[in-house]
């Protein structure tokens, strides 16, 4: 699988050896060429030695002191490399010129210095611009659900949403990525492998690799199984892009149990996701915490993906749908009826709800499924990668 490909302009010789750690420290990007002068026109002969690595990310470092000719550059490259996203790197205290970056074409302007964190974020961004606009392959499409606070029912719509997608869809892989995974529980699986395994064999994984890693359930649904030691093993968020491209290659619908998890896997996770799923329960606390929750998972940009799941929903008199949407700061998508002792019984015996679908509580998660799948044609879907230009 090949590597975004990157190309730094940038005319300080030590500015351009820390972007080039920074870049392939990413995992996800490598350098294919430095420049260190900025291209002037269409014509100089730096744009045809860019055009000849054909990269995906131009990297443009602006210097502080003299950035004319460093947004020249960005303007030249946007026109001349259509095909190349230019990124620009610079200090922020300098409000024009990262709106004339941005006026040049710059499609990012990264803060100087920067971080390795802020490119993998930047390539990330990239990448979910590229699932709206890249229609040429079918690939998967992500449901991340995670919890406002503790108990919130995450694994238990995890599991039971990816049940129901089987059911209607086929091929569909449950990825366990909680600290403590339960995933596997609630099916009765005793699974030989879990993500650990997979993160620890990127650097040979291909489809056969990741099935066997899996352990199928019955009907079909794929599971990847979270760890069943806490920080087992606590991989990186480049290798959690890795892994999760190639899932998407792999699954017409891949369903993350995120759980109570919160860090830069998972914030990277939900931006790779179609939709996320933010479970509360209609009470004061559990709100407030989903509106906290939010804000982390959607602070690279990822807000407008998130939607409120109300689990054992219960009306509350003077209380409102609008009023929980309020409080947790997301558009509500679902309520699951409150049927405590059902759900309970059913984890304690390793028999999920939709394997009792009879129930209420089944058909719930079966609309559920149907809301999040109803635009989707039967073989057109959005396609992202990180390892894809634009």
């Amino acid at each position: 699988m090949s590597e975004l490909s990157v190309v730094i302009i940038a005319t300080d010789s030590e500015q351009r050896a820390v972007l080039q750690v920074l870049v392939d420290g990413t995992g996800v990007a490598r350098t294919v060429h430095s420049c260190a002068s900025f291209p002037m026109a269409g014509t100089d002969p730096v744009v045809r030695r860019i055009h000849s690595a054909g990269p995906g990310v131009a990297l443009v470092d602006i210097p502080s002191d003299n950035p004319t000719p460093a947004l020249h550059a960005i303007e030249v490259l946007h026109q001349d490399l259509p095909q190349c996203a230019v990124f620009a790197i610079g200090i922020m205290t300098q409000p024009q010129v990262i709106v004339n970056a941005m006026r040049a074409g710059a499609r990012e302007f990264i803060e100087r210095p920067t971080t390795t964190t802020d490119l993998l974020e930047a390539f990330v961004r990239l990448s979910a611009a590229q699932r709206k606009v890249r229609r040429d392959e079918a690939r998967g499409k992500v449901f991340t659900v995670v919890n406002a606070k503790g108990g919130s029912g995450a694994t238990t719509i995890a599991v039971n949403l990816a049940l129901a997608l089987q059911s209607a869809h086929s091929n569909v892989g449950l990825v366990d990525i909680a600290s403590l995974g339960h995933a596997a529980l609630h099916l009765n699986l005793k699974p030989a492998f879990s993500v650990a395994d997979a993160i620890r064999n990127l650097h040979r994984l291909d489809s056969s690799l990741l099935e066997s890693f899996m352990t199928r359930h019955a009907g079909g649904l794929q599971v990847l199984a979270g760890a069943n030691t806490p920080a087992a093993l606590e991989p990186s968020t480049a290798e959690f892009a890795r892994l999760f491209d190639m899932m998407v290659s792999h699954f017409r619908y891949v369903v993350v149990d995120a759980s109570t998890r919160l860090d830069g896997a998972t914030r990277l996770v939900c931006n790779l996701s179609e939709t996320v799923l933010l479970v509360a329960h209609t009470d004061v606390a559990s709100l407030w915490s989903a509106a906290r929750v939010l804000q982390y998972v959607a602070d690279t940009g990822s807000r407008e993906r998130v939607r409120l799941v109300l689990n054992r929903f219960r009306k509350i008199p003077g209380f409102s749908e609008a009023d929980a949407e309020a409080a947790a700061g997301a558009s509500l998508l679902w309520k699951i009826p409150n049927q405590y002792f059902a759900v309970s019984a059913a984890i304690d015996r390793g028999i999920p709800l939709m394997q009792q679908n009879h129930t209420d509580i089944a058909r719930s998660f079966t609309g559920l499924a149907s809301a999040l799948t109803q635009n989707d044609d039967d073989v057109k879907r959005s396609a992202w990668s990180l390892f894809k230009t634009v």
